[in-house]
């Protein structure tokens, strides 16, 4: 737990992050028409407020599974090496599947999860996320599909923390230290 003070202004709404959902559940409904079902796979912990709301737009048959990887613990930086904490539970050999992930910083996490998936062989694999900082980008990796592009600002909100607070809100904001 963080003992410096901080406050959260809003940088997204809980309507923007809605109506983008909307948008991007039209968009991945497009792509996996064809599927007989879709397995949908949260990265824990950060994504699951987001991949709640997700699921709930598609008009496909889905399966949801999780994978928790880890790179920050309590900090406000990726310490780089990547840990899978929580592994899928299901098969995804011939399956087609959408990594659904929080925020996309410097890549290390999503690069670990998708080398990790590939080698089960699935039939399509992807990733949606809601948030992509791309100037925090360390590996060369983007998501398919992507909610909103923030600058290089620590988040939190809809699911995403800062020392396991936050998670709570509806909203996406922007800490800022008051120290």
């Amino acid at each position: 737990m963080t003992n410096k003070p901080y406050v959260i202004d809003e940088m997204i709404s809980a309507k923007q992050i809605a109506a983008r959902i909307e948008a991007l559940a039209t968009e991945i409904h497009d792509f996996y028409a064809d599927t007989d079902k879709l397995v949908v796979v949260g990265l824990l912990r950060g994504s699951f407020v987001f991949i709640a709301d997700l699921v709930r737009e598609l008009d496909l048959p889905v399966e949801v599974d999780f994978l928790e990887a880890s790179s920050y613990g309590n900090s406000t930086e990726s310490s780089r090496e990547v840990r899978i904490l929580k592994d899928l539970r299901g098969e995804i050999e011939g399956r087609d599947v959408l990594v659904v992930e929080d925020i996309v910083d410097t890549g290390f996490t999503l690069k670990h999860v998708l080398h990790m998936l590939n080698g089960r062989a699935p039939r399509r694999l992807e990733v949606c996320a809601l948030l992509d900082k791309p100037a925090r980008r360390e590996v060369p990796i983007k998501a398919k599909w992507t909610g909103f592009e923030i600058p290089d600002e620590f988040v939190v909100g809809y699911g995403i923390d800062y020392a396991q607070r936050n998670r709570n809100l509806p909203f996406i904001g922007n800490v800022r230290f008051t120290e």
